[in-house]
């Protein structure tokens, strides 16, 4: 259901919850979720007291490289691609032989979900091109991460011991990313 508020679209999901949610979706929609009881009035109220922080959030959105790669162009990714293809090669040969790691083929895509993949068994490593967007630290942090998943598939306490054996910041390039 969509609910108008001073103008502004609001999504609105009502659930077996006790709380009201408010959340700014990447693409600047604003979704609120509520308890089956509340009133529309009291959303809507709810809504023009956080407008503040709304607008905020999508101003925050707009400018974000999560932003600018939903707009980009073919030429755009291209030159993405270009660049990652360009550094990816180098930190991989930087860091096998302080991880004692062998990545296979590295491959690039241009993904909206995921930050790069890895198959272990065959050692292919794929990687977001998007990633030219953000700081090199990410890139790095990426390329780590998927080189950890040569030596531990999935991403629990053994995965994460080796993250900081290896890169003890790593919760900090991770969270620029997010």
């Amino acid at each position: 259901m969509t609910l108008e508020v001073d103008g502004l679209p609001v999504r609105l999901v009502r659930k077996r919850i006790k709380n009201v949610n408010l959340r700014v979706k990447a693409d600047g929609q604003v979704e609120v979720s509520a308890p089956l009881y509340a009133a529309d009035a009291f959303v809507a109220s709810f809504v023009r007291e956080k407008r503040p922080w709304i607008e905020a959030k999508r101003t925050e959105m707009a400018a974000s490289p999560r932003a600018k790669a939903a707009a980009a162009s073919p030429e755009e990714v291209a030159a993405w691609r270009a660049v990652v293809e360009a550094c990816v090669p180098p930190l991989v040969a930087a860091w096998e032989p302080i991880m004692g790691v062998k990545a296979g083929r590295l491959a690039y895509r241009n993904m909206t979900s995921r930050w790069g993949s890895c198959q272990p068994a065959t050692g292919r490593i794929c990687i977001n091109v998007r990633l030219a967007l953000y700081p090199p630290e990410c890139l790095e942090y990426v390329v780590v991460h998927e080189l950890c998943h040569l030596r531990e598939r999935g991403h629990g306490q053994r995965f994460k011991d080796l993250m900081d054996t290896y890169m003890p910041d790593w919760r900090e390039r991770r969270a620029k990313l997010r």
